[in-house]
């Protein structure tokens, strides 16, 4: 199922040649996913786990809306190094949501909740995104990360320091506004050399809903 989801995106794109593929992010329940297709949104990336470490269940009927709406549904992971174990973190996402996403993309940004921060030890903080990736791909799901240039460096430093996930397709934060890879070859970071999504305007409002806008 994940896969296949991934393959009609794919498609999707290819059909769409030039032209953007646009989607949201949100982080709040939601159900008029009608409005949104009718704005020419495509895709919903949907919160899974919340920053203070807890499985955002209330998301369960947002997927399902988005996907009754015909839109391809991703969640993202904001993990909490700290409180639960990655592998508990996974788990209790894994099981709240089952098949209802294709891919999972691992937020890694600062976490301002108390006890979740990233660390100061970037061998920490870089032992545990690989074991939320690895625990996630144990599960068989399609892992990505999503980050910013600067995120990024402040977590981990120079893309050396943490070279594992280059692999994995990368969700990139620049509000620039512009539904287009055009600027990734000035905000490239952690030895990525091709983006496979851009977030390129940040806290917008769209049909009643604060939502972030995307470009595939």
């Amino acid at each position: 199922m994940i896969k296949i989801a991934f393959v009609v995106l794919l498609a999707l794109i290819s059909l769409q040649g030039a032209q953007a593929v646009i989607g949201v992010d949100i982080y709040s329940p939601f159900n008029n996913f009608q409005c949104l297709k009718n704005n020419g949104v495509q895709f919903a990336i949907v919160r899974g786990y919340k920053s203070y470490g807890a499985v955002d269940s209330g998301n369960v009927d947002t997927l399902k809306n988005a996907k009754s709406a015909g839109l391809i549904t991703d969640i993202y992971h904001f993990p909490c190094l700290g409180k639960v174990s990655a592998a508990d973190q996974v788990q209790a996402t894994v099981n709240t949501f089952g098949s209802l996403y294709g891919t999972v993309w691992v937020d890694v940004e600062t976490n301002p909740s108390s006890g979740c921060g990233w660390t100061s030890n970037v061998n920490t903080n870089c032992q545990f995104l690989k074991d939320i990736v690895a625990a996630y791909k144990s599960h068989g799901k399609l892992v990505g990360i999503y980050s910013s240039q600067y995120q990024w460096t402040t977590i981990f430093g120079a893309a050396g320091n943490c070279p594992y996930f280059t692999n994995l397709p990368i969700w990139y934060a620049h509000y620039d506004n512009s539904p287009s890879f055009s600027d990734w070859s000035k905000y490239q970071f952690g030895g990525w050399t091709k983006p496979a999504i851009k977030q390129y305007i940040g806290d917008t409002t769209l049909c009643g809903l604060d939502v972030d806008m995307d470009y595939y």
